[in-house]
């Protein structure tokens, strides 16, 4: 590869890097064709975009990029692929879901909400970080608790003066 074609790569690598600000580095070696080729697909319906690079042009695009990883040494040997995305257990649920038929592809390492994760034990913990839309949710639904059960407190009393004034006029 020519040293105008590997500087091109790097940058290109560098911009995906901070463009997604999740990723995570895994070894898909012993895959086979169709099995890639559907590891591709549920990456691409999963909007997680999924690239076989050489560990010291990455290693170099991470230098070259605004975030600060380190620690993730150990991930840039033998095969790497990575997987970008924004949400951060997308890409843990996936390799998660994918290795129940295959036991591939192995977790290297991961960089998720600014934190680095070495090794495949740490799938389990990945998968279950919530996302920033899964916190959103909780929150607005802690919120909202309170209130609900306010009005229907609200609710259900009036129904029951109403009824108890009913019951006292009919009496007489």
């Amino acid at each position: 590869m020519k040293k105008t074609d590997k500087s091109a790569l790097i940058k290109e690598l560098s911009e995906k890097i901070n463009e997604y600000s999740h990723f995570y580095v895994t070894d898909t070696l012993g895959l086979n064709a169709s099995q890639t080729s559907d590891l591709r697909r549920a990456c691409f319906n999963k909007d997680v975009k999924m690239m076989v690079v050489k560990n010291t042009l990455f290693q170099l695009a991470l230098e070259q990029s605004e975030k600060q990883v380190e620690g993730m040494e150990e991930a840039f040997k033998g095969t790497s692929a990575v997987l970008f995305c924004n949400t951060g257990n997308v890409p843990a649920k996936l390799i998660k879901e994918f290795q129940k038929a295959t036991s591939l592809p192995v977790l290297k390492g991961a960089y998720v909400e600014e934190s680095v994760y070495m090794g495949g034990e740490q799938l389990e913990t990945l998968s279950t970080i919530k996302s920033k839309e899964e916190l959103l949710g909780d929150v607005i639904g802690l919120l909202q608790s309170p209130a609900k059960n306010v009005i229907s407190a609200l609710q259900s009393g009036g129904t029951k003066i109403h009824g108890i004034l009913q019951t006292l006029s009919e009496k007489e």
